[in-house]
């Protein structure tokens, strides 16, 4: 009989999934474990013929939209709705596209245990997901539900937030149409698109020199209303259990002021979080050993 990879991994996952895992009735007579293949067809919308030559290797090339279908008649995860795109020689477009983000509760569980390192949890539309308490309490105009585009350009604060505005907006636009080009059907990035150019020339401007990159290591320079300035490095991460989202972290260089006001507003934000804005001025000067 004619096989092949995209035959094997649907019926070994057909085989895995039970009717009640789908919805479906569990009759008492039934000659395969899991699912039959007029059962997975009808959760995927496709004749049983068609799905029958799919797992016998004598179609190869279903359409995205096939595949999709059977990711969710399978109930396969992002791994393995992965995996069936590369089998079947495709490359997958973003899952989920419109459907509501939420922040890991494991994941914030352990940024909240770096309470010397700033986080935020970005979505894919850079909205902001979650954020540590330290980074609660550095960026403050960046409080869950903020959007991180939408802040940079239409809220006046911020301006007075980076030393150098002008740059941290332009690398804000260009990672945003980086997020774009990945996802150029996601409703909420459009959204965001519509709202920023409606509202900003500034944006506008910047959004039409088509730059694009992602978040990378970089130094950035803060001016928080509290301490004063704060020299922090970021690194970005993707979060693996949920493509599209970002885990964003700063840290800033042993023995120098920005590390001693980080570690000043950890305490000022665990104890009293509204304290955490005030505490007064410092310099940023490395510390030399006693």
């Amino acid at each position: 009989m004619t096989t092949s990879k995209l035959g094997e991994f649907l019926r070994s996952r057909r085989a895995q999934v039970t009717p009640p895992d789908v919805g479906l009735p569990q009759d008492g007579r039934r000659r395969v474990p899991g699912l039959r293949r007029e059962e997975v067809a009808l959760l995927a919308r496709i004749s049983v013929d068609y799905y029958l030559r799919l797992e016998q290797g004598r179609e190869r090339h279903p359409s995205p939209q096939v595949l999709d279908a059977l990711s969710d008649a399978l109930l396969l995860d992002n791994d393995g709705r992965l995996h069936l795109y590369r089998i079947a020689g495709m490359t997958p477009s973003p899952s989920h596209e419109g459907s509501v983000e939420r922040a890991d509760p494991q994941l914030l569980a352990l940024a909240e245990l770096w309470d010397r390192t700033p986080a935020l949890l970005l979505g894919r539309a850079y909205d902001v997901l979650a954020a540590n308490t330290l980074g609660r309490a550095v960026f403050h105009h960046l409080q869950p539900g903020a959007n991180v585009l939408l802040t940079m350009f239409l809220d006046p604060s911020v301006r007075s937030f980076y030393a150098d505005w002008e740059k941290a907006a332009a690398n804000v636009v260009a990672g945003f149409r980086f997020l774009e080009g990945a996802r150029p059907n996601d409703p909420r990035i459009h959204e965001v698109l519509r709202t920023a150019s409606e509202n900003s020339r500034e944006f506008t401007d910047l959004w039409q020199r088509r730059d694009a990159r992602g978040k990378s290591d970089a130094a950035k320079v803060l001016l928080h209303p509290g301490v004063g300035e704060l020299t922090l490095r970021m690194q970005t991460f993707d979060v693996r259990s949920a493509p599209g989202q970002q885990l964003v972290v700063y840290h800033a260089q042993e023995g120098t002021g920005s590390a001693d006001a980080l570690r000043l507003l950890g305490s000022l934000a665990a104890s009293d979080p509204g304290q955490a804005s005030h505490p007064g001025k410092r310099d940023d000067s490395p510390r030399r050993p006693a």
